[in-house]
């Protein structure tokens, strides 16, 4: 399978960013420094042409270091190319630069993510929860949230 033609360019502009590259079906995941979020960002969308982002999510892989994912999923309007990228975020530091300069719709993806997964996102314009309410207490997505509700013992299960 060849590369997609946006690894090249990421890895010529910003060689010592790019941590991962991943092709699977068809799909390709790169894996970015998070300090470098927004350069790389604007650069997708002003050289690339990524001028959609269709999806941030963030992903929690308790037990394992770095904890969280944060993953963009970013859409080429004219070439329709589909260009997913992550950026690991250690617990102890869950916070990554807000790429809402870049992409708008990056203001509502990363409230959500916030309010979800409790990830915060530097310099956002307006951080605040977007599905709970103001008081609720937690991060309801982070796999360690007490189902039950916030009084009661967190997951004992299986941790893998």
């Amino acid at each position: 399978m060849s590369e997609h033609v946006a690894v090249g360019k990421l890895k010529e502009k910003f060689s010592g960013s790019v941590l991962d590259v991943v092709e699977f079906r068809g799909d390709t995941s790169v894996t970015v420094k998070k300090e470098d979020i927004v350069a790389i960002g604007s650069f997708l969308k002003k050289e690339l042409g990524f001028n959609l982002l269709c999806d941030l999510c963030g992903v929690d892989y308790l037990g394992k270091a770095p904890r969280f994912m944060v993953v963009y999923n970013l859409f080429n309007v004219s070439t329709k190319q589909y260009l997913r990228i992550k950026v690991p975020v250690e617990e102890s530091d869950p916070v990554v630069e807000t790429v809402s300069g870049v992409w708008a719709t990056a203001n509502w993806h990363e409230r959500e993510c916030w309010d979800l997964m409790g990830i915060s996102f530097r310099n956002h314009p307006d951080l605040r929860r977007i599905l709970m309410t103001d008081d609720y207490e937690g991060h309801p997505l982070r796999k360690d949230y007490p189902v039950q509700g916030p009084d009661r013992q967190p997951y004992q299960g299986r941790v893998s």
